[in-house]
């Protein structure tokens, strides 16, 4: 229980500060700690980032950064998409996603870190 509730606190700051879904704690958290499965944890992350999606949307539109317009076009184009990949997931060997799921993780990193370093202080 307490490392479902340090997942959740911690996967729901990094979303309201970051605008990332969570996920990126919420998986890894949810393998480590709960002992879930790589498929078990992604598919109750899904779930469990729609409360979170719901409450930081809802705060962010208080101060005007939401744009309403973008994050239709963005959801509607990634119905498709969510579907293809939930097929391809389940596909896909446990080890493999684990492993596809820290390749991007790590992408992600690397490309913050090089624009990070590329802009001047």
């Amino acid at each position: 229980m307490i490392g479902a509730i340090a997942i959740g606190v911690a996967g729901g700051v990094v979303a309201g500060m970051l605008g990332v879904g969570g996920g990126v704690l919420f998986v890894p958290g949810l393998v480590i700690f709960l002992n879930l499965s790589q498929h078990q944890a992604e598919a109750t992350s899904l779930l469990a980032i729609i409360p979170v999606a719901i409450v930081g949307t809802y705060k962010q539109d208080r101060y005007g950064n939401v744009r309403r317009g973008d994050a239709l076009l963005l959801g509607l184009l990634s119905l498709g998409g969510a579907a293809g990949g939930v097929a391809l997931a389940n596909a896909l060997s446990g080890r493999a996603l684990r492993d596809a799921f820290a390749a991007l993780i790590l992408i992600v990193a690397a490309q913050f870190v090089r624009r990070a370093l590329a802009r001047p202080a």
